[in-house]
């Protein structure tokens, strides 16, 4: 089988994550959790020769210096830098468009977090196989609990290798999500996508002929760097801005899962990072100088005054240079919303 190309994107703020996560270093750069960061994590997660091709990682200008920085040792490692942020489906065309028709692109967001690695490449490769046949997958992540926050895929008539996408969900609310989970047919789409390059292209092409024509137009017009691609910034311009859930996989009608059960967090706020972590018997985690006394599901993370926590439950305090945040974590999805997340 040809082997899978990571296609590693590095974009966004992580507005949710202040004061942690910010503009000028956002949550792929950070180690959340563990020792690496979650970009580094990202490109170990496909560092197996057997199976996976050099990343293309694509990224924009502001970020380029923490790409370099962190993944510079990655053996035939290419980066195309975004003129300006398109969203996915464009970033996603960029790297299609510098490939073999053939070539198995394996779409791997780079702020999320994967526990269990061996199961991801399980699950990579059967998504390859069906890749292969012509299906656009995404991986279906096995859902854990009602999440509100996450879009669902209802799966289909089974395939070889996984199962037809009946429906993409936008994000229920809990009745809703609470009823996928006791159905049994849904699981959260994670964003992580696999199909053949020019089979992307063609989808894009039919039902996205814009993107696709301006994301030609502006690799044609690109220059090479040494490992950087930059495409053409007065091409790349008048895209469109579309997610690549919206402009391809919610239109083809070859639209495929394999179900994934690998520990997965999109880290999307303090809740998500406290139950990605490794937590005392009581539910608490603290990273710092921190005491917490009769405390239940607190996260503490400071970069230096001390800590001291007594009688809460499902709270974040967050301590980063002058910046402090205490939160519900009922109220962490709000977190992006403050005035100082939004200056940074």
């Amino acid at each position: 089988m040809t082997k899978i190309t990571p296609i590693v994107l590095c974009g966004g703020s992580g507005t949710r994550l202040w004061p942690r996560s910010r503009k000028t270093k956002p949550k792929p750069f950070l180690p959340l959790v563990g020792e690496m960061t979650l970009f580094e994590a990202t490109l170990d997660r496909s560092n197996n020769a057997a199976q996976f091709a050099p990343p293309i990682i694509v990224t924009g200008k502001d970020h380029l210096a923490h790409v370099e920085a962190q993944g510079g040792n990655v053996d035939g490692a290419s980066i195309i830098v975004e003129p300006e942020a398109k969203n996915t489906a464009a970033a996603i065309a960029l790297a299609a468009e510098r490939l073999a028709p053939d070539a198995i692109m394996l779409v791997c967001p780079s702020d999320h977090h994967i526990a269990d690695v061996a199961a991801f490449r399980n699950a990579a490769l059967a998504a390859a196989r069906l890749a292969e046949q012509g299906w656009l997958v995404a991986l279906g992540i096995e859902p854990t609990m009602p999440e509100t926050g996450y879009g669902y895929i209802r799966r289909g008539e089974p395939l070889e290798e996984g199962f037809r996408i009946a429906q993409f969900v936008e994000k229920p609310d809990l009745a809703r999500a609470e009823q996928f989970l006791a159905s049994g047919e849904y699981s959260w789409n994670g964003g992580i996508f696999a199909f053949q390059a020019g089979r992307f292209l063609e989808e894009l092409a039919r039902h996205r002929p814009g993107i696709a024509d301006a994301v030609h137009t502006a690799v044609g017009r690109g220059r090479q760097d040494g490992l950087r691609f930059h495409p053409d910034p007065e091409s790349f311009a008048a895209i469109e801005s579309e997610s690549v859930d919206y402009a391809v996989m919610e239109q083809t009608d070859r639209a495929a899962t394999v179900p994934a059960s690998m520990g997965w967090s999109d880290i999307g706020n303090w809740q998500a990072l406290r139950d990605a972590r490794e937590r005392d018997e009581t539910g608490n985690c603290a990273r710092g100088e921190a005491e917490l006394v009769d405390c239940r599901n607190v996260l503490v993370e400071s970069d230096g005054p001390r800590v001291s926590v007594i009688g809460l439950e499902d709270i974040a305090i967050v301590i980063d240079g002058n910046d402090v945040l205490v939160t519900t974590m009922t109220g962490a999805q709000k977190v992006g919303k403050l005035g100082g997340a939004s200056r940074q």
